[in-house]
């Protein structure tokens, strides 16, 4: 775990055509305000979409590109459904793709859920601004930030241009084991 997190603001866009409607009410995007109220972190932003790809898209690229906000995690439109098309619009606007976050949450959940592994959840950086798709359960939402927040800030950090170097992340059994 990080000792000095650096405080970092967030977007949350919920992936959700019920939720669109009014028809649901977003639970997922509630997990995530709760957990970050945690950490060092601000929610600076939040928007429920429709499963389409340009309204993702769009609402991703303008966070992104607005400045304001560091890391942005979507929950919902990851799975293996016909409109699951989350994965697609954040690829379509990232620059460049962070495998090793959505690698983790895929196989640290695997543990607890063996269909973890249907996730196509992927994560990104545009500009400034790291992207994180998070699958739309509740449950998957708190497993999934279990396993990726401990490096947030440090990812927020090196994008910034704040750190060139990776700070040591190792536990001190860790570290007396090698």
């Amino acid at each position: 775990m990080l000792k000095n997190r650096a405080m970092f603001s967030v977007g949350i866009i919920t992936v959700s055509d019920q939720g669109f409607r009014g028809k649901r009410q977003d639970e997922s995007g509630q997990v995530i305000r709760n957990t970050l109220s945690s950490q060092d972190s601000q929610v600076v932003r939040y928007h429920i979409v429709p499963d389409e790809l340009d309204a993702i898209s769009g609402k991703l690229a303008e966070w992104a590109d607005g400045g304001s906000i560091d890391v942005i995690l979507t929950t919902g439109g990851t799975g293996l459904a016909q409109r699951d098309v989350t994965p697609e619009a954040t690829l379509s606007i990232v620059d460049r793709v962070v495998p090793g976050l959505t690698e983790a949450m895929r196989v640290e959940t695997a543990k607890v859920t063996q269909t973890a592994i249907l996730s196509r959840a992927v994560a990104g950086v545009r500009g400034q601004c790291l992207i994180v798709n998070l699958p739309g359960s509740p449950r998957a939402v708190r497993e999934c930030l279990k396993v990726i927040l401990p490096v947030i800030p440090h990812a927020v950090e090196i994008i910034k241009g704040e750190v060139t170097e990776h700070k040591a992340l190792h536990s001190e059994a860790a570290l007396d084991a090698d």
